[in-house]
């Protein structure tokens, strides 16, 4: 329990300066300047940017943590999260924006990583609430990291840069609470051989294996829906209360409320994945989060906009809790570790994708990128569901 609320709240910070780098970028760039009609195109691309130096080494730190230590690869991640919201904080131009975004790659790879461990220290029987608690703790970051920077900026008046500065500090907090709070959990197998080899042969091992190569495909397409989608949505806000003093607030509200009605959401998907199964849960949520995409850009007001965003954002934290729950009972225990190390792979690849797709689409209205987003969606519901109606998934609570 002590590990799963350190963790916890490794996640929580994370998130909740992520969040604030995507929620408020439009803001940000207006300010610095850009062309409102460029608006769409800058902010896809700046996102698109944040996995491109990630994607190639994020299989090393799994190889790393295994071999020598988890909790030094956690920390790690702490202490560049707090390097690279400084340097965001810092940015006066769109191009120095994007090289801090580009750091961001250097702090991946520390999700898989403490999966892992709370893997290792968890009892099977509730092993589902442990992973649906911790994903938690990242969507109502999600939601807090919004919340505070719109009452920061719209209400309190402050620079749009101080809400970076306030994650920055969280970050070091957090890399001081792991460090002298959190245990050293070593993998039952510890890995042989060089890290390189070592780290590819696991992504080879993912590929190879067919149940698991589904699972990450599944996983990318829910990955590929939110990154497309993602980035436009405080773009689609703008669009419904125009630019002025209220939009901070109100950004805040439909990304806060969203993720935190997700956060809470991903416990109660847990239980429910075992006692009903995981896939028939994932399959629900996939479907539901294609219907809240489509509908998304027909909202007239921002609360009518927030209360489906808030539907959307629970879809996507009860996919995120069955994959991870799928891979955890699943795959060997001599290739959980590594396997639950890559659980992120399919993001970074859609993290760079994605958002390229969204600034293609754009340029056809915000409609496009969001309609674009929910067939994503509707396709993994179908990738899932159509095998149980045939009866070809496996039966069973833990399915």
């Amino acid at each position: 329990m002590r590990l799963l609320v350190l963790y916890g709240v490794a996640s929580f910070v994370e998130a909740f300066g992520v969040s604030q780098v995507f929620a408020f970028m439009l803001l940000y760039l207006q300010g610095m300047g850009v062309p409102r009609g460029e608006l769409g195109q800058t902010i896809g691309v700046l996102s698109s940017l944040v996995f491109v130096l990630g994607l190639p080494i994020v299989p090393l730190w799994g190889v790393w943590a295994d071999k020598y230590s988890r909790k030094a690869v956690i920390i790690r991640s702490a202490i560049v999260e707090a390097i690279v919201f400084s340097a965001v904080a810092l940015s006066r131009t769109p191009w120095q924006l994007g090289l801090s975004l580009l750091l961001v790659g250097f702090q991946l790879g520390n999700t898989g990583v403490m999966l892992a461990a709370i893997r290792d220290v968890t009892p099977r029987g509730r092993l589902g609430t442990a992973i649906a608690l911790f994903g938690a703790t990242s969507t109502v970051g999600m939601a807090v990291g919004p919340w505070l920077g719109g009452l920061m900026i719209g209400v309190l008046g402050m620079p749009v840069a101080s809400v970076y500065w306030l994650a920055a500090g969280l970050s070091v907090a957090v890399a001081v609470l792991l460090a002298f709070g959190s245990q050293e959990v070593r993998p039952d197998v510890i890995p042989q051989g060089s890290v390189r080899s070592l780290a590819y042969g696991a992504v080879r091992g993912v590929l190879a294996d067919p149940a698991v190569r589904r699972l990450f495909l599944v996983f990318g397409l829910a990955f590929f829906a939110r990154q497309i989608a993602n980035p436009f949505l405080p773009l689609l806000v703008d669009h419904v209360v125009g630019p002025g003093s209220g939009l901070a607030s109100a950004v805040g509200l439909v990304t806060g409320t969203a993720a935190l009605v997700g956060g809470l959401a991903s416990p109660v998907a847990g239980p429910l994945g075992d006692r009903f199964g995981f896939r028939p849960v994932l399959a629900v949520a996939f479907a539901g989060g294609a219907l809240a995409l489509v509908l998304m850009p027909a909202m007239p007001t921002v609360g009518a906009l927030a209360l489906v965003a808030v539907g959307w954002s629970a879809c996507v934290a009860a996919v995120t809790a069955m994959v991870f729950g799928l891979l955890a009972v699943e795959v060997p225990s001599e290739r959980r570790s590594a396997t639950l190390n890559l659980v992120y792979l399919p993001l970074y690849v859609a993290g760079i994708v994605g958002p390229s797709i969204g600034a293609a689409l754009v340029g056809g209205g915000l409609g496009a990128v969001f309609v674009a987003a929910g067939a994503l969606l509707a396709l993994g519901a179908a990738a899932v569901g159509v095998p149980l109606l045939l009866g070809h998934g496996r039966p069973g609570p833990v399915q």
